[in-house]
């Protein structure tokens, strides 16, 4: 098992309601993430799923059971902290045993499923050591290793990685994902980090405000974002936002002209009016050198040389900011202005109010 769902579930610490009516389904398997700004509400809301946080209103089902007066350690959960929360003082074996202990069981029981979880996290060798003598990395895993062995029909991970460097958290990404596949569990995931959600997710839940903004696969949200928040959200670098006004509608979509003069015309669906203050979206990765229907001059002032590609920070001939990532040999250099361009299919379009128009064909690969 492992389905979830949340029925109208709100949270409010006095007159400020930090989590709006929130209606969401978690299918059993699924790797859910949560993501958002700091202070968005994706804590909030999980540690309501664990039962550490009491609603204001509304139903959390797991199962088809309402646990919304079920104690955390009933309902069928366990979750990993953003700290280890290890006790220094015993070993790993006695740190990922000790929930089984408080639960009375056999100890050939405790025995079986801690070397089981041990050999799922390649911890077989680490199991005589104190926490102090562990990489980060291990320190994590042990922490995961004491949720696995009490065999909950849903996972849930609060932010595991924020603590850990750069290679580590790509490694432990890495682990998380197979770890998901190996066990077939439901988990649910915190993160403020978007490449943390757009590589580990099945499903990804976008939260602002204690407002859920969409909810997707990583590919849907990335090439279908439903509003600008969506998608200046997910993806790195950031999307580009240039102003445009509309000139009009045609049978192609909806024309427009951009501050630099361009005019482009959008392959979108949905109506515009001439005059309208329109947003377009262009993804840096879509940005080509002298390419496209639409181009115009770019001044770079920040030249990041990675190897195989170069990220470029500066302005368009109207001030906009813009990023573009090309080709790491491609000769940009610093303040020499160069010709950008992208084709519209490959471009969004955003409305005064931030909604996003409907894109005609649009690809998921």
């Amino acid at each position: 098992m492992g389905q979830l769902q949340l029925a109208g579930v709100t949270k409010s610490f006095g007159k400020a309601e930090v989590i709006q009516p929130t209606d969401l389904e978690i299918t059993e398997g699924e790797f859910v993430v949560f993501v958002g700004p700091s202070g968005c509400g994706k804590s909030t809301l999980l540690r309501m799923i664990a039962g550490l946080e009491e609603l204001t209103s509304g139903d959390i089902v797991i199962d088809g059971r309402v646990v919304n007066d079920v104690a955390p350690v009933e309902r069928g959960v366990a979750m990993v902290f953003q700290t280890y929360a290890l006790y220094p003082h015993m070993s790993v074996f006695e740190n990922i045993a000790f929930p089984l202990r408080v639960a009375k069981l056999p100890r050939k029981e405790i025995e079986s499923r801690v070397r089981r979880a041990a050999a799922i996290l390649k911890l077989e060798n680490r199991l005589d050591h104190k926490p102090a003598e562990l990489s980060g990395g291990q320190r994590q895993r042990v922490a995961i290793g004491r949720a696995i062995v009490r065999e909950p029909q849903v996972f849930l991970f609060d932010e595991p990685l924020s603590n850990l460097d750069a290679a580590l958290r790509t490694e432990m990404r890495v682990e998380l994902s197979r770890l998901h596949n190996s066990l077939g569990n439901t988990m649910i995931y915190v993160t403020h980090d978007q490449v943390e959600a757009m590589t580990m997710a099945t499903k990804i839940v976008v939260l602002r405000d204690g407002h859920i903004e969409q909810v997707g696969t990583p590919l849907e949200l990335f090439h279908r974002p439903v509003n600008r928040f969506v998608a200046g959200f997910i993806g790195n670098p950031t999307m580009n936002f240039l102003k445009a006004s509309c000139l009009g509608e045609t049978g192609d979509g909806v024309q427009l002209r951009l501050e630099t003069g361009s005019v482009v015309t959008m392959p979108v669906e949905g109506a515009a009016r001439q005059g309208d203050d329109l947003t377009l979206g262009i993804r840096p990765d879509d940005l080509v050198i002298a390419e496209g229907a639409a181009r115009f001059e770019m001044i770079p002032e920040v030249v990041e040389r990675l190897g195989n590609q170069s990220v470029i920070h500066g302005a368009d001939m109207a001030g906009e900011p813009i990023c573009a990532v090309v080709g790491g040999a491609e000769p940009i250099t610093q303040g020499q202005k160069f010709e950008l361009g992208f084709h519209p299919d490959k471009a969004h379009l955003f409305r005064p109010d931030g909604t996003a128009f409907a894109r005609r064909n649009t690809a998921l690969a």
